[in-house]
């Protein structure tokens, strides 16, 4: 299978700079899969799960936020978050649903409800990608 560059960066610079042969992530839209010779391309990220492929085997991240192109064969991932899987501390991604989840039922407005939305839904997809 042909292989090409991706690039992820986040807020705390370049986290993964290689050569792979397939990136699936969750765009607002839905999931895209990008490969080799993909067309130039330009989607918002949502908070979702990410399979790396490269050598044959698969690698997962839990992503939220941000946007991914392609251009001239290259892919770019810029994320608000971006944690593989082997690095995601499980009883803190916990602890931060267990928080969200209190912060969703006491909520007094609409902003901080949304705000707890948000949280409960990144907690729950770390979680997700951490017990692969």
């Amino acid at each position: 299978m042909k292989s090409f560059n991706l690039k992820v960066v986040t807020p705390d610079g370049l986290c993964f700079d290689s050569e792979i042969e397939s990136i699936l992530v969750r765009t607002d839209d839905g999931d895209a899969e990008f490969m080799a010779g993909h067309i130039d391309y330009m989607a918002s990220l949502g908070t979702g799960r990410a399979r790396i492929r490269a050598g044959g085997k698969d690698r997962y991240a839990s992503v939220s936020g941000g946007f991914v192109t392609v251009k001239s064969g290259e892919v770019k991932l810029v994320a608000v978050t971006f944690e593989f899987s082997e690095d995601i501390d499980l009883e803190r991604a916990r602890a931060a649903r267990d928080e969200a989840k209190a912060a969703i039922s006491s909520a007094n407005d609409d902003k901080v409800l949304a705000l707890a939305k948000a949280k409960l839904a990144r907690a729950m997809n770390r979680i997700e990608v951490a017990e692969m």
